[in-house]
């Protein structure tokens, strides 16, 4: 078998890390604080393509008030399991968020420098306000002081995939948050 059609079992190892229940659970915590923190408005959520994906439906559909949702996209990864170092944000918000309360919804903070290009460029448009929602941050990231308004879940700095999450395009329909070893 050519390297490209061998088993994915024989190139890599997944290791559940997070399970959907327990995705479901931290999910709906997360919903009901953001919802009595926006109580009485009608926040933008502004997700980041694509790995916030998956998190941000399920989010928005346990949120108990009005939201309009839209997209950015910024990108410090390519094809690969490395940050490039250098963030470039390829989709704006189409909605104007000039005086709104707006909502970034992240997938995951790894070293935090995707998050402050996407937050200046955000503030820069100038919402009413603005907090951060991830799901996920690594704790290289914690450590190095960067903070969120509202976190899922702390975990180790291992490549994550799944829950939307991916390497290369691949894995993100798989319902649970896992440590990917091996090639990917």
């Amino acid at each position: 078998m050519g390297r490209g059609k061998e088993p994915l079992a024989r190139r890599t190892a997944l290791k559940r890390l997070i399970g959907r229940a327990q995705l479901r659970r931290r999910v709906g915590e997360l919903a009901g604080e953001i919802a009595r923190d926006y109580r009485g408005t009608q926040p933008v959520l502004v997700g980041t393509l694509k790995g916030s994906f998956v998190f941000l439906a399920d989010l928005s559909r346990r949120l108990r008030l009005p939201v309009e949702i839209d997209f950015i996209g910024a990108a410090s990864y390519g094809q690969g399991k490395e940050s490039s170092g250098q963030v470039r944000i390829y989709h704006a918000p189409r909605c104007d968020l000039r005086g709104r309360h707006v909502l970034l919804v992240e997938d995951i903070v790894d070293t935090g420098l995707t998050l402050d290009e996407v937050r200046r460029y955000l503030q820069s448009q100038g919402p009413a306000s603005l907090r951060i929602c991830a799901l996920l941050m690594k704790r290289r990231a914690h450590e190095a002081g960067i903070r969120v308004d509202y976190l899922g879940f702390l975990v180790p700095d291992d490549f994550l995939v799944g829950y939307g999450l991916d390497c290369a395009e691949r894995y993100r329909n798989l319902p649970d948050v896992y440590v990917l070893d091996g090639e990917g």
